[in-house]
């Protein structure tokens, strides 16, 4: 946080170009599978709530470079017909994007597109279950697991007044199947992309000179 309220400071004080923002939403995933000899089971993260902070810099008129956090609230689990578990966890996903804006800077609605990298931790903050439920398809372990992420997206920022911007928008977090923490068993194999559909809505101040004619 330190580091942020840092930022905020040196981009009013020596930038005109930036912007910093915050958002709050809703990640809804698609799942994994496992498959066995034993049976199928789906492994994943739970729908949960959402909410980030973002730092923009605007390199030209049309083209925005907008590194975010955003946290996720949903816990781990597997589930199997007449056998469901979790664990209490949570991920933490750091992406630097670009966003590609439809409409100059003096316009108060603006679409943009966005896409870009970074990487996403999958955070466990409670116990296994004890005993496993499916041990011979899969187990969920306490490992914390880094792994690489992509977001896409996509949505519209409307100028509430001079430096203050409104947002509305959509992305897709993607990354390969956490193996670390959900474990299968051996011999078991674990198909699937995650991926965290978020919509997001926030509000972000811009260190801009810009004034409306």
């Amino acid at each position: 946080m330190k580091y942020l309220i840092g930022f905020a400071f040196c981009a009013a004080a020596f930038g005109q170009q930036y912007q910093v923002g915050a958002d709050i939403g809703y990640g809804f995933y698609r799942d994994g599978s496992i498959f066995s000899s034993e049976g199928t089971a789906q492994a994943g993260i739970r729908n949960r709530f959402a909410a980030g902070i973002d730092l923009g810099y605007r390199l030209s008129e049309y083209v925005t470079a907008q590194f975010s956090y955003l946290y996720h609230d949903g816990h781990p689990f597997l589930q199997a017909p007449g056998v469901k578990a979790g664990i209490q966890g949570q991920s933490h996903a750091l992406t630097m994007e670009l966003q590609f804006h439809f409409k100059p800077r003096k316009s108060r609605l603006r679409p943009f597109l966005a896409g870009g990298t970074g990487a996403k931790d999958y955070v466990i903050a409670g116990p296994a279950p004890f005993p496993q439920p499916i041990p011979q398809i899969a187990s969920l372990t306490t490992n914390d697991v880094w792994k690489v992420a992509f977001s896409v997206g996509g949505g519209v920022t409307y100028m509430l007044r001079p430096h203050m911007l409104l947002r509305a928008e959509f992305r897709d977090y993607l990354t390969t199947f956490p193996r670390q923490e959900i474990v299968p068993a051996p011999h078991n194999t674990a198909r699937g992309i995650f991926e965290q559909f978020t919509p997001l809505f926030g509000i972000s101040y811009t260190f801009d000179s810009l004034r409306r004619h």
